[in-house]
C-alpha cells in the first residue's frame, strides 16, 4: 500500500486545522481513555487502519487492557466497559452513523452520566476523529509507524 496524498507537505494547512481541534480535545477535561476509546470505535465503524494502528496503541501505552481493545466492537455484549464508557460508545456510534440520526434514547443515556459540557466535548471529539478517519482514509495514510507519546510516570505502583 502507499499513500495518495501527502497533506504535510501539499496543504499543511490541512494538518494544522485539525490539530487545533486535538489541542481543544486534549485540555477539554474528557479523560484521555475515553478519548481514545471512542476515536478505536469510530475508526472501527469506519474502517480507518490507520486511525486503527494509532488508537490502540495510544489506548495500550495509557495501560488499557488487550480484552478490552479487542471486545470494543462487541462492547453491548461485555462487561467490561463503564455506564460512562457505555454512554459514550452508544453516543459515538449515533453520531458516527449519522444517517439514522442520534436517537433520543442514545441522548438520555449520555445526558445521565456525562454533564452538557462533557456531551458537548464529546460530541466534537467524535466529529473530529470522523474527519481524521475521512481524511487517512482519502489520502491511504500507511499504519504501522505510529508511536504513541510517552507516558508520564507518576511513581505509584499499580
Amino acid at each position: 500500500m502507499k499513500a495518495r496524498l501527502n497533506y504535510a507537505k501539499s496543504a499543511p494547512g490541512v494538518y494544522d486545522a485539525m490539530d487545533a481541534l486535538d489541542q481543544y480535545l486534549a485540555t477539554c477535561g474528557l479523560e484521555d481513555s475515553l478519548l481514545h476509546l471512542v476515536r478505536l470505535r469510530a475508526s472501527q465503524i469506519n474502517g480507518c487502519a490507520y486511525c486503527l494502528d494509532m488508537h490502540w496503541k495510544d489506548l495500550r501505552a495509557l495501560g488499557e487492557s488487550e480484552q478490552r481493545l479487542y471486545s470494543l466492537d462487541a462492547w453491548r455484549e461485555c462487561p467490561y466497559y463503564t455506564d460512562r464508557e457505555r454512554a459514550a460508545l452508544a453516543w459515538t456510534e449515533a453520531v458516527t452513523l449519522i444517517g439514522e440520526h442520534v436517537p433520543d434514547s442514545v441522548h438520555e443515556e449520555a445526558r445521565a452520566v456525562l454533564s452538557e459540557k462533557e456531551l458537548c466535548d464529546l460530541t466534537l471529539a467524535v466529529a473530529a476523529i470522523n474527519a481524521w478517519n475521512r481524511i487517512s482514509i482519502a489520502g491511504r495514510l500507511v499504519p504501522g509507524r505510529y508511536q504513541p507519546a510517552a507516558v508520564p510516570q507518576t511513581g505509584v505502583a499499580p
